[in-house]
């Protein structure tokens, strides 16, 4: 018996030594694939500055939008990075409740965005990792650092995937000047874009305020995972408010949400708050 419960307490001193190291595999990949793609994405002109005429083509909105948030004389990014802490997260109507924090990665050369999940469930490391590279969407999870809760992939992610790159475009407005969207001016505070790439398209409408900040993106073009894995294809918007200027003297949305617009009802199911902001340039 003496044995048996100094077995016990061993495997829980090494479980509890691996819940707690910073070490894991999904942080591993994550952390190398920014390293390589970093090294992919440069672009030739991303030491010039962004100047008005580089938008001049653009609906009169995004131009506003642009302008007032401060993007005007400022560097040409490669890539965006956005960090959030102490989210509100649920991955499902029915799925538990969660505390986040979500580093996101948004690549400018071609669409690429690579966002990580790091939380914990009942003390237990969760952690998830949503990727679009190549045309090709995922979200896998994993608890425990092991072991695989949900590892989904198909036409319908990698759509999904395309259009919440494009959502985020205007935060990094290297992106807008790329050939693989384009913009339809459907009224003075509506943008209509389109995004193609690894043979999908999406699409969605940006809406601003009258000070031409972005407030919302809506789109019919990402669909949601089931509890028996279907994809079934629901409105979505991802809403922006409190905008403020960062230390980087550019404005961008403080608080952040991704909603799905059921018939029944709306489902907040990322609710957050935009603790850092930064880009990466080829110096």
């Amino acid at each position: 018996m003496v044995t048996v419960i100094g077995i016990a307490l061993i495997l829980a001193g090494v479980l509890w030594l691996w819940f707690h190291i910073s070490f894991s595999p999904i942080k591993r990949q994550f952390q190398n694939d920014i390293v390589f793609l970093s090294e992919k994405n440069r672009l030739a002109d991303a030491n010039e500055i962004f100047m008005e005429e580089d938008f001049s083509h653009l609906p009169a909105a995004i131009q506003k939008y642009l302008k007032n948030c401060g993007y005007i004389g400022t560097p040409k990014m490669s890539y965006l990075k956005m960090e959030y802490r102490k989210v509100d997260f649920r991955q499902g109507r029915k799925g538990p409740a969660l505390t986040i924090d979500y580093t996101q990665y948004n690549f400018v050369n071609e669409p690429c965005r690579m966002a990580l999940i790091d939380s914990k469930m009942l003390g237990i490391p969760f952690e998830g990792y949503d990727y679009y590279q190549n045309g090709t969407g995922g979200m896998k999870g994993m608890i425990g650092k092991v072991f695989t809760l949900f590892d989904q992939t198909g036409a319908e992610m990698d759509k999904a995937c395309l259009v919440t790159f494009l959502a985020e475009s205007l935060f990094a407005p290297a992106i807008l000047a790329q050939n693989y969207i384009t913009f339809e001016e459907i009224s003075d505070l509506e943008t209509r874009a389109k995004i193609t790439w690894g043979g999908q398209s999406a699409e969605g409408i940006f809406t601003f305020n009258r000070d031409y900040e972005m407030i919302s993106f809506t789109t019919n073009d990402r669909a949601v995972t089931g509890t028996d894995g279907s994809m079934e294809y629901v409105p979505w918007s991802a809403l922006c408010g409190d905008y403020q200027f960062f230390p980087n003297h550019i404005k961008y949305p403080s608080s952040f949400q991704a909603v799905w617009n059921y018939p029944d009802g709306d489902f907040v199911y990322f609710d957050g708050t935009v603790s850092q902001v930064s880009y990466g340039y080829n110096q």
